[in-house]
């Protein structure tokens, strides 16, 4: 965003604001703790803020501070639409095409408010007024740090708002152990922690609350796991009928695609997941190096995201996905064998 843009953003956030943040459906770590993170510092100007996610969210994000004061746009329509409507400004984080946002988009398209993206995924859409796009940041919350130092409201980072953006920022690197983990991530990072983000609490709090559901499911997928050594590649998946077996939670998954990287030379690990309500088959896709999962992601898997990080999905039974999965490999064996 450049300096022109930013001044009139400042003179459009000079006076307060009904303002709504809305992020991606499904949203993660990033998205909930962007949100929240921005929700705390406009509200200090002024502004009413309100937070709508599209749809819940995993039950190891449900300590942020703020996250009981969230609308939830499936089990709050009414409201949220009235909020929507409503809305002076509309700030959308961690996403960059309101198709992300399920079936708040054709509430999206339809008013009148001005929007502020802000966002690190690739082939950002055209329909902000205010757009802050960078594909080289680790994570949304660096972003909004960043925004909120563009701002000039760096001594406005509360502890609450500081746990927030450090929660984003650790989930959506990997721990910081991401290619996209940079020096200045780091030097945030600090700052978040000289604010008030107690980063030992926050790791125990996301990362050391396991259900036994979660467990249990992490050894299916273990169990599961095939390894393609000929292209570098593992894979796993999860059946419907395993989810309800063991009591399946939204955010239960989390994580589990990355544990075929930790295996010596794997450079391509990717997790199936059924979803039977809707249809589809659910797929995330990791790698290390210059293999880029965005890519494969968008020409074969109706998806996207990141270089090293991307979703997508497949309307094909389990099985048949996996065979149409199997068969690409081999025009990409070039680039899984070059590492």
């Amino acid at each position: 965003m450049d300096s022109m843009k930013i001044e009139a953003l400042k003179e459009l956030l000079g006076t307060p604001k009904k303002i709504i943040i809305v992020v991606h459906k499904n949203p993660d770590g990033d998205a909930i703790g962007s949100g929240l993170g921005l929700k705390h510092f406009l509200t200090q100007y002024g502004h009413t803020v309100e937070m709508i996610v599209p749809n819940e969210y995993p039950k190891f994000l449900k300590w942020l501070p703020g996250t009981k004061q969230v609308l939830n746009f499936e089990w709050e329509t009414s409201k949220s639409k009235y909020l929507i409507k409503e809305a002076e400004v509309i700030f959308t984080l961690d996403f960059n095409h309101l198709s992300r946002t399920g079936n708040m988009e054709s509430v999206l398209e339809n008013v009148d408010s001005d929007f502020v993206m802000i966002d690190h995924h690739q082939s950002p859409s055209d329909y902000a007024s205010f757009m802050y796009s960078d594909v080289n940041m680790s994570s949304t919350c660096e972003m909004v740090y960043h925004f909120i130092d563009k701002l000039n409201g760096l001594d406005k980072i509360t502890p609450e708002i500081a746990a927030c953006l450090y929660t984003g920022i650790m989930t959506d690197t990997g721990s910081f152990k991401f290619a996209s983990t940079s020096k200045t991530t780091h030097i945030v990072v600090a700052d978040l922690i000289d604010k008030g983000a107690q980063n030992h609490e926050i790791h125990q709090n996301v990362f050391d609350n396991n259900s036994p559901s979660r467990l249990h499911l992490l050894g299916v997928a273990l169990k599961n796991l095939v390894i393609l050594e000929e292209y570098n590649t593992a894979f796993t998946y999860l059946t419907q009928s395993e989810l309800d077996q063991y009591g399946y939670s939204k955010g239960d998954t989390e994580g589990f695609v990355n544990y075929g990287l930790t295996l010596e030379k794997i450079v391509f690990a990717v997790i199936f997941i059924e979803n039977t309500e809707e249809g589809i088959i659910k797929i995330s896709f990791r790698s290390v190096g210059d293999f880029s999962v965005n890519e494969f992601a968008r020409d074969n898997f109706n998806g996207g995201g990141h270089n090293n990080a991307a979703g997508g999905r497949s309307e094909k039974g389990m099985q048949e996905t996996i065979d149409t999965f199997v068969n690409l490999l081999p025009h990409y064996k070039d680039l899984l064998l070059s590492k």
